[in-house]
């Protein structure tokens, strides 16, 4: 007995997002350039390599995994842990295929003195940044293996202080202008492109100047209160939250998202039919 199983090819179409699995033909169509997450078999046609959701911009196609390592674009906001001290650089773990890079030149020195490093400053980088410490920086190159060489040079930048720190899949932080929120509920949060996002209680203009004038924020130096320990907790649970239910996040999606988990208990977040309701009610006050 052989069973035959006819197949009809199917065309692009741009109308809907189409899943794939990896083996599966995308189009047999010709013309199409290959892109990230496809290859071509030769006989003109484009095969799926990845699981995913294709993508087409004009004629190229290519294939966003579900889940993936972070891929650095310049200019992107990202937050990282400092995992090795180096010569004249830190090495910094960003959920990237590799470590990033923080060169010794490409931070502000304390006192935000523009010179030179000198072989002094190279003594003293443990100092300014250790093993385990947290900062938030911007790419500024990539380099031909795909590493990240990031920057800490503006104000908004450098070590964190005291905070929570969450990590979704970089697919869901939403690609905007601003990154970095002072949200209404009394925290602020980083969202690093990276799926790495930070929230601290509220950053005012003093603790952002502090950063270029001493060798630590100043937020490192005030215990956080019981209330915003609590606010803390709840926008944690609120960004879970919205990762499980695959919502982008940005600002108004988390805002919102944390309005309408004011009438549970900051524990109740968790549970998965409470999960369902604060998220679609987020969604249905954004779209009102």
């Amino acid at each position: 007995l052989i069973k035959v199983t006819l197949t009809r090819d199917r065309k692009m179409d741009h109308t809907s997002p189409r899943l794939v699995a990896p083996g599966e033909i995308i189009t047999r169509e010709t013309g199409f350039m290959r892109g990230h997450g496809t290859y071509s078999d030769g006989d003109d046609k484009l095969v799926a390599s990845v699981a995913g959701v294709v993508e087409r911009v004009n004629k190229l196609i290519c294939v966003r995994p579900f889940k993936t390592r972070y891929n650095g674009e310049i200019g992107d906001v990202v937050v990282g842990r400092v995992t090795e001290v180096q010569q004249k650089r830190w090495k910094i773990e960003t959920f990237s295929r590799l470590d990033s890079v923080l060169l010794l030149s490409a931070i502000n020195l304390p006192g935000g003195i523009l010179r030179r490093r000198s072989a002094q400053d190279e003594l003293m980088m443990r100092e300014l940044l250790k093993e385990s410490d947290l900062i938030s920086a911007e790419v500024q190159q990539i380099f031909s293996d795909g590493a990240l060489s990031l920057h800490t040079r503006s104000m908004k930048y450098g070590k964190l202080g005291k905070g929570i720190l969450v990590q979704v899949s970089p697919s869901l932080v939403k690609r905007c202008k601003n990154h970095m929120h002072n949200l209404m509920c009394g925290a602020s949060i980083i969202l690093g492109n990276n799926g790495y996002v930070w929230i601290s209680p509220l950053v005012v203009e003093h603790d952002l100047s502090s950063r270029a004038t001493e060798e630590t924020p100043s937020t490192n130096e005030q215990p956080v209160s019981r209330e915003d320990r609590e606010t803390m907790g709840r926008l944690r649970n609120c960004i879970v939250a919205l990762a499980k239910q695959k919502v982008l996040l940005y600002d108004t999606s988390i805002q919102y998202t944390y309005d309408a988990s004011l009438k549970y208990e900051v524990k109740e977040l968790l549970n998965p039919e409470v999960i369902k309701e604060i998220t679609e009610t987020a969604q249905q006050m954004e779209t009102n």
